[in-house]
């Protein structure tokens, strides 16, 4: 077991206002230095002498090396990151599923901050916030040329203390001030209830400390109410990811005891690992096995998975795990395509390094990198077709992104056409304030959730909306 749980398996593509992605921490630094290159290293002291001589005023020395140490982490892949000494504090506050913030999930787009989800009953819930909104200005400061690590640091703060932000909401067409006071966010990352008498949908939007604890919980009150299930919607759709062990215990609770989740290989030994339905994969700190308080049924209760393209990492892990071992019947759209593992690796007390370490595979050894899970069933996002998908951005759109293993890979032209067609189309609707009402998609898990209807359909055997113009992404294309 030594090996597996050195591996940190961060998985996800947003990052929470103040929050996680998802990663197995690992505790021990590596010892072994490799030799420097001794020329480049000359030319780095050259250039930091020359700045602090010639520059056109003075520059502090810790924050050169700092941003120099960024800038190498940040040019290797979208996943790897420094951590200073604050954004360790917050990464660790996010993968417990505590922070004190406004409470939303954010991306980028187009250089600025765009919403991806505003958490439940968060400050920014409250507010109005919405999915899809973009973030101009945090304060008096403008979001473009920002990352996202920043802007989330802008948005943190003390309890009690206001900020605030200016957004863009393109169907409404208006840009307008929103000032929120930041409080102590509690993550609920399971949701869940029965639908109708023998079926039921439980969302897990984050893959968190204690998403097993409450996914366990959730699960025991639906049974509860109806012992007698038929069948059961595990909603992944817009999960950025998490844990990894998180991700692992989730699949275990439907899959027969011992079979592979996943797998994962990169350069080091403790990178080539094997993650089972197994409670020594998952179980943490030698505690109770949390899954044994599942009914035993769950294993066999007929299921459906929704997915989209914000379905990431350790999302993506989980449909995967399910698709391949035949579990459950995988619905909606192809995922983000993020499998890469993130190892977070202590370089001191409190500042540490986030780095890429492994590619992870489905049981049957399909590579996620960049191509994502493909659904045994493709649904559109409504009845009238897809809305918003062609905007959504997708591990093979991020700039510097890991192939998936077989070969250098670009971006598709068509693709990007597609994205930029998709956006002017909705801010040409967004003009008309009944269309752009019309646009809205509906909370997931309400009574008009399309593609949760169609989910039941199937569970029932009763006709499914396939989608008619949804396809597999074709894989990227590769350099010569």
């Amino acid at each position: 077991m030594g090996q597996k749980l050195k591996i940190a398996g961060w998985v996800s593509i947003g990052v929470v206002a103040g929050a996680l992605t998802t990663v197995s921490l690992q505790t021990v630094a590596r010892g072994a230095m490799t030799p420097l290159p001794l020329e480049e290293i000359q030319q780095l002291s050259a250039v930091f002498g020359l700045v602090k001589t010639d520059y056109v005023e003075p520059v502090d020395d810790k924050k050169l090396i700092t941003d120099a140490i960024s800038g190498m982490v940040a040019s290797l892949d979208p996943h790897s990151q420094y951590f200073d000494k604050k954004s360790f504090k917050e990464f660790r506050e996010g993968t417990s599923g505590r922070f004190v913030g406004v409470g939303i999930e954010i991306s980028q787009e187009d250089g600025l901050v765009k919403v991806v989800s505003p958490i439940e009953g968060s400050p920014a819930f409250r507010a109005g916030l919405k999915t899809n909104d973009l973030i101009t200005k945090i304060d008096d400061t403008a979001v473009k040329g920002l990352t996202l690590s920043e802007a989330v640091k802008r948005m943190r703060g003390e309890p009690n203390t206001k900020v605030t932000l200016t957004i863009f909401r393109r169907e409404e067409n208006r840009t307008f001030p929103v000032t929120i006071t930041r409080e102590e966010i509690r993550t609920q990352s399971v949701k869940g209830k029965l639908i109708e008498p023998g079926y039921a949908w439980i969302r897990v939007s984050q893959f968190q400390e204690r998403t097993v604890e409450d996914f366990v919980r959730k699960v025991e009150e639906v049974y509860k109410q109806d012992p007698q299930l038929k069948g059961l919607v595990l909603d992944l759709r817009n999960d950025p990811g998490g844990l990894l062990d998180a991700a692992v215990a989730i699949s275990a609770a439907f899959l027969p005891e011992n079979v592979t989740v996943v797998t994962t290989n990169g350069q080091l030994p403790e990178s080539k690992a094997t993650f089972k339905a197994s409670p020594e994969y998952y179980q943490r700190r030698g505690g109770p096995d949390p899954l044994k308080r599942l009914p035993a049924s769950l294993k066999n209760v007929p299921l459906v998975v929704l997915v989209n393209e914000g379905s990431a990492s350790a999302s993506e892990i989980v449909a995967g795990a399910l698709q391949d071992h035949k579990r459950a019947t995988i619905m909606g759209s192809q995922t983000f395509g993020k499998g890469s593992v993130q190892t977070v690796r202590p370089l001191g007390p409190d500042t540490a390094l986030k780095l890429t370490t492994a590619r992870y595979y489905t049981p049957s050894g399909k590579t996620i990198q960049a191509k994502g899970i493909v659904p045994d069933v493709m649904l559109d996002e409504s009845e009238e077709g897809n809305v918003f998908a062609a905007l959504r951005m997708r591990e093979a759109d991020l700039d510097k992104h890991l192939s998936g293993g077989q070969g250098e890979e670009r971006k598709d032209p068509a693709r990007e056409k597609a994205r930029e067609e998709a956006r002017k189309r909705l801010e040409e609707e967004a003009r008309n304030a009944k269309a752009s009402s019309e646009r809205r998609l509906p909370e997931f898990g309400s009574d008009k959730d399309f593609q949760l209807q169609q989910a039941l359909n199937q569970l029932k055997g009763r006709p499914v909306m396939v989608s008619k113009t949804l396809t597999e992404r074709p894989d990227e294309k590769k350099e010569n």
